[in-house]
């Protein structure tokens, strides 16, 4: 009889009876993803569009979910048909410099983005417990840089799951607020568009915290994780039986979890707006000022429980940042990649990992003004997911990169409409500052 992974969401091979995966099972790359979508930084951007605009932006989360799961999709669809990573493929099809420039491109947001996260998360204990920011900033890039390194592949993968359960500190802290139905249920299904440069600065963030090109990068790279976790695997070019069950539990893991993704973004908009922008406090630029400012309208616990909410998403989003950089570059390199080898295996991977946790601890511990920073790591996101998402969507589209499985239909008009949207509001937002 042959030898089933049993432990394999996807189920066993065409060849023994399937059984129903249990939900558990199938989320993964998709529900970490979506979790880390929500990091110090988009909560800080999110806040900051509750506070300024009140109810005004919450269209963009209804808006963006169809948007962003056919991205995530077809990013994950990427990794699981070739083998390969973003940049792997990018390296197999495309020239040099266009690799060069995209890896650079995301190198940069990533580690600003980090580097911003860290910072955010040491504000949120100091929040909650006496002691210097910049002990708290050593102490959280040692255990992110400990997680990554040290532990195996199934370990860290079972811990960063288990940090999603932090956002629903942003469900408790909802629920202790009085809200506004029917002014929510106008703005959130009629989207409401101003032509100001601040407006639609912050419409760019926040789809630039919702659609980051580190979540396309670090979404593949799992899928390719997953191939070598889970013994019966194949790429999907060498072993097309195996695409039905694979496409489907991309979809069902991707949607769930950039449902979960947003829904946690329109809490954290709704309950901004229902107690900040209603006390005329309209300019809430980082995370842990967010929770401060949430304490005298919304009471100890929900301030307690935003402030806990930050520090968990944190410690989930700062290894993806580190991470997908660290795929990025190895397979551009084309270096051993993967958290399924061994660190002496993978020395030049592990040590981007390493070496990208320090340069942003090292950002958050200057000058640099922290609120700017994570504000602006969302805006610098939204431009630069332009050009990528193009590029992704060239090669999902290609049956000489995706042999059987290339992007079509529906998919492939929501991918292109998103990259459309993308690429709009970037524009619009350029024109307003000039």
């Amino acid at each position: 009889m042959a030898k089933v992974d049993s432990d394999d969401p996807e189920g066993p091979s065409p060849t023994i009876p399937a059984t129903k995966p249990r939900l558990l099972q199938v989320l993964g790359p998709g529900l970490i993803t979506g979790a880390s979508d929500d990091d110090p930084s988009g909560i800080a951007t999110y806040s900051q569009a509750g506070a300024q605009f009140g109810y005004g932006l919450t269209w963009a989360m209804l808006f963006t979910y169809p948007l962003m799961s056919a991205v995530q999709i077809i990013s994950a669809r990427v990794g699981r048909t070739t083998g390969h990573g973003i940049a792997g493929v990018l390296r197999q099809h495309y020239p040099n410099w266009l690799l060069q420039t995209i890896v650079v491109l995301l190198l940069v947001a990533n580690t600003i983005n980090l580097g911003a996260d860290l910072g955010a998360m040491a504000d949120a204990v100091a929040l909650l417990l006496p002691g210097p920011n910049w002990a708290y900033i050593l102490v959280f890039s040692g255990v992110c840089i400990y997680m990554q390194v040290f532990l195996q592949y199934t370990q860290y993968v079972a811990i960063l799951k288990w940090l999603t359960v932090a956002l629903f500190a942003y469900f408790a802290a909802f629920v202790t607020i009085h809200v506004e139905w029917g002014s929510l249920a106008r703005y959130l299904f009629v989207p409401h568009l101003e032509w100001r440069k601040e407006y639609l600065t912050t419409v760019v963030a926040v789809l630039g915290t919702t659609i980051s090109p580190y979540l396309f990068f670090w979404q593949a790279a799992e899928e390719v994780e997953d191939i070598h976790a889970y013994p019966r695997r194949k790429s999907l070019r060498k072993a097309p039986r195996q695409g039905k069950a694979a496409l489907h539990r991309i979809e069902l893991d991707t949607m769930v979890g950039m449902a979960f993704s947003n829904l946690v973004a329109l809490a954290i908009m709704v309950t901004t707006a229902a107690t900040l922008n209603l006390n005329g406090i309209t300019d809430i630029q980082t995370s842990a000022q967010a929770a401060e400012a949430l304490r005298p309208f919304a009471g100890e616990f929900a301030f307690v429980v935003f402030s806990l909410g930050i520090i968990g998403t944190g410690m989930l989003a700062v290894p993806v940042l580190a991470g997908s950089a660290a795929y990025a570059i190895g397979e551009a390199r084309k270096w051993p990649v993967g958290f399924s080898r061994r660190p002496q295996e993978a020395k030049a991977f592990y040590g981007t990992i390493a070496l990208a946790t320090l340069i942003g601890m090292a950002m958050s511990l200057t000058t640099i003004n922290p609120i700017k920073a994570l504000y602006w790591a969302a805006v610098l996101n939204g431009v630069i997911a332009v050009p990528v998402m193009v590029i992704m969507m060239l090669m999902a589209s290609r049956s000489d990169i995706m042999g059987r499985f290339p992007v079509r239909g529906g998919l492939r008009i929501l991918g292109w409409g998103s990259t459309g949207v993308m690429g709009a509001a970037v524009i619009a937002m350029l024109a307003t500052s000039l």
